[in-house]
């Protein structure tokens, strides 16, 4: 049986940006992967376009993820409105108000995780253990034995996993989950517009859709749509003349005629927080943790906070000879990151429902709501600060 400190279950962004922050403490760590490494080294493009705050930026650069991306594929987000249906009222947000350059910066998810495998290559004390998946876990006093899909065991202080919100491991350790399943999916494709996007988001709650549109560079933007899942499949089953009408039929020609610059992809909403993140010498981060609804665009923003916030508390005991694993360290973090998560979540939430209720009563609770939003500076303000924000 092999001995490790820390058995980090996922090979994505959260857990391989975890495995890069602990890359100096000695520790050693064992990381398993169900997809091949040569998966994790060139990942498929999967539409998705990842909004990163300015603390996000930070925790990047730290650990060598944010000089991997190429800088041709990062756009900056300076500006964003958010709209309700055909009022004439919109939440604005503008990098000039705040007096930043950009308000955040948007990345494609697949070269995210590939910047997350190349930042942790060659790393000391970390192996990967690809093409595999944990069948038991077993936890004890001093450490726990990890049981592996071929059988072989690994014996460690401490085991995160970050495999996703609808984690395996969570539910071997006895954790359950909130889960809100919104009953909508999403749609995702990059389109190439007529029209500049001038680097502004679009937040649109239609009524029986929601509309998103990203700036990516030149006159590309993504284009995100929620619908209910049969009709987003109709959609994307369109040949390209008659989804890029369909599109720029949706967005009312605002960036003129769009057509599909990528392949589509749809996938399902839902929600899902963890009624605990920690257990007997685990934790979970990333999604594990928290799957946020997209319309706040802050998933990926909280897993790197998770991750972040764990590894300093491992880091700070290995420096002090203390139990990396121990009670008291998993209660800390699980306390911070519910401070920092759960208020959000629950806004989010409501947010979401709210906006996609296109009942009479909840249309004129969402027209009121966007005008007091627009009305009141300090709100624009708290939102505007939780983007541009630098980490602790």
């Amino acid at each position: 049986m092999r001995k490790v400190d820390v058995v980090v279950v996922g090979a994505g962004p959260a857990g391989l940006s975890f495995a890069r922050s602990l890359a100096d403490t000695g520790l050693s760590l064992a990381l398993v992967e169900q997809q091949p490494r040569a998966a994790l080294a060139d990942p498929a493009f999967d539409g998705r376009e990842i909004a990163l705050t300015h603390a996000s930026r930070q925790i990047m650069q730290g650990i060598g993820l944010w000089q991997q991306l190429p800088v041709a594929e990062i756009s900056s987000l300076r500006s964003a409105r958010v709209m309700n249906g055909s009022s004439p009222f919109a939440l604005g947000f503008a990098a000039e108000r705040e007096n930043v350059a950009e308000l955040g910066w948007l990345v494609p998810n697949h070269l995210i995780r590939r910047a997350a495998w190349e930042a942790v290559q060659g790393q000391a004390n970390l192996e990967l253990i690809d093409g595999s998946s944990v069948t038991a876990i077993e936890a004890g006093a001093a450490s726990s034995v990890v049981t592996l899909s071929d059988g072989s065991c690994l014996q460690a202080r401490l085991v995160v996993a970050a495999d996703s919100r609808f984690s395996a491991t969570r539910r071997m350790m006895g954790i359950g989950a909130q889960m809100r399943d919104f009953g909508k999916s999403m749609l995702v494709c990059r389109m190439q517009c007529e029209h500049p996007h001038n680097n502004e988001a679009w937040e649109w709650f239609g009524y029986g859709r929601t509309l998103a549109m990203l700036p990516l560079p030149g006159k590309q933007a993504s284009a995100v749509i929620t619908l209910p899942p049969q009709q987003a499949q109709a959609l994307a089953a369109l040949d390209e003349a008659a989804f890029g009408d369909k599109v720029t039929a949706m967005f009312e020609r605002r960036l003129g005629q769009m057509r599909p610059a990528s392949s589509r992809h749809v996938y399902p909403l839902v929600g899902v927080y963890a009624h605990r993140f920690v257990a007997s010498r685990y934790a979970l981060i990333g999604d594990a943790a928290v799957g946020m609804h997209p319309v706040t665009a802050h998933g990926f923003n909280f897993g790197l906070q998770s991750q972040q916030r764990l590894a300093q508390l491992l880091r700070e005991a290995a420096g002090k000879g203390l139990d990396i694993g121990g009670e008291s360290l998993l209660a800390r973090y699980q306390r911070g990151h519910r401070l920092a998560t759960r208020p959000l979540y629950e806004a989010t939430n409501a947010i979401a429902a709210l906006y996609n209720d296109g009942r009479g009563p909840a249309r004129l609770l969402r027209d009121a709501a966007l005008r007091v939003a627009q009305g009141v500076a300090p709100f624009r303000k708290v939102i505007a600060g939780h983007l541009t924000q630098a980490t602790p």
